[in-house]
């Protein structure tokens, strides 16, 4: 069956379609309040890999700088520190909440208010060398949402 050029591109467009790039998704993305002047906080969410990628970058129009982080235990006390990338297996999903890998947004450009969305762009790279980006709105929220 042959379709015609401009039906593929309105399909692409209304995101109907699928792509080589869809190669991952994202679903319960919430972001930490904040309150005046307060200069950071995390954003969290569910990433499911359809194919093997790793999370090479973050962006927002909100922060300065945002990053991968975790949470781990060393030596009895709880630190936090930057990952450089985030691997994701085809098939699986990984959870990025309080406590453990989150994305640090740093440098906040105004006040996390609740029920406010706030744009994050999340850069992956497959094993070829491709790079794709999803956009992501994250509600602004004191506590995780309900799913």
């Amino acid at each position: 069956m042959k379709i015609k050029r401009w039906w593929v591109a309105a399909l692409v467009c209304l995101g109907l379609w699928p792509s080589a790039y869809a190669q991952v998704t994202v679903d319960r993305a919430w972001a930490r309040t904040t309150v005046p002047q307060q200069m950071s906080s995390g954003a969290f969410m569910r990433i499911t890999a359809q194919k093997d990628v790793r999370l090479t970058g973050v962006r927002s129009p909100l922060a300065g700088v945002v990053e991968v982080h975790e949470m781990k235990m060393d030596n009895g006390i709880m630190r936090m520190r930057p990952v450089g990338e985030l691997p994701i297996k085809a098939g699986q999903s990984i959870e990025l909440k309080s406590g453990g890998y989150h994305l640090m947004m740093m440098d906040l450009k105004q006040q996390l208010k609740a029920g406010e969305i706030v744009p994050l762009t999340l850069e992956f790279k497959a094993p070829d060398g491709s790079v794709s980006t999803v956009d992501v709105k994250a509600v602004a929220a004191f506590t995780q949402p309900a799913p």
